[in-house]
């Protein structure tokens, strides 16, 4: 019965019928059109440029094939930590923080719950990727979600909509790949692991 139940809910987020799933505004579709040309760019300056510890740590967060997106397995907490390439970072990776996620029957509820950025959003199937929409905030600001975000809004320096690719490598490991972020590098990889 379980299993029968688990195989409706993984047909149901490969079609990307989610009943609740947010409508992408055209800027963050914009980055998400680019996130290839956007990743091979930024992963050729991060490699050139950075240490030779953070080109493994990025090497260690990008290995591995994506396996199905959504598994019950997901749900708890995870550590993460952010790897910021490109642009003025070229190649900054910084310490590990505490994230979450909630699976259910539309998607994954994420968070990044401590350090001073915090991100808290919807990850749902679209067009056959596992797609992240949530909002980047500072830890002083309230959260708000992606959905109630004004049309034009661009960001502010505390508050930014965040649009990412979500992909599963195992029991333990994931990762979100943010294409060109607003905030000081031209790709994030937010980095989620736990034992």
């Amino acid at each position: 019965m379980t299993q029968t139940l688990l195989a409706c809910l993984a047909a149901l987020l490969a079609t990307g019928a989610g009943a609740g799933a947010q409508d992408i505004r055209p800027q963050e579709q914009a980055r998400l059109d680019r996130y290839e040309r956007t990743a091979g760019a930024a992963l050729l300056e991060a490699i050139a440029a950075g240490s030779a510890g953070d080109v493994t740590a990025l090497t260690t967060a990008l290995a591995g094939t994506p396996q199905v997106a959504f598994d019950p397995s997901l749900n708890g907490e995870w550590t993460c930590r952010t790897m910021k390439l490109g642009g003025a970072a070229q190649l900054v990776v910084y310490s590990t923080f505490k994230c979450s996620m909630a699976l259910d029957n539309t998607g994954i509820t994420f968070q990044k719950v401590t350090g001073s950025q915090r991100t808290s959003g919807r990850i749902e199937m679209r067009d056959g990727r596992a797609i992240y929409l949530g909002v980047g905030y500072v830890s002083t600001e309230a959260p708000q979600a992606y959905g109630n975000l004004a049309p034009d809004f661009e960001g502010n320096g505390s508050i930014s909509p965040d649009i990412a690719v979500f992909e599963r490598v195992s029991e333990t490991r994931a990762r979100l790949m943010f294409p060109a972020p607003l905030v000081e590098s031209d790709f994030d990889i937010l980095e989620l692991t736990r034992q």
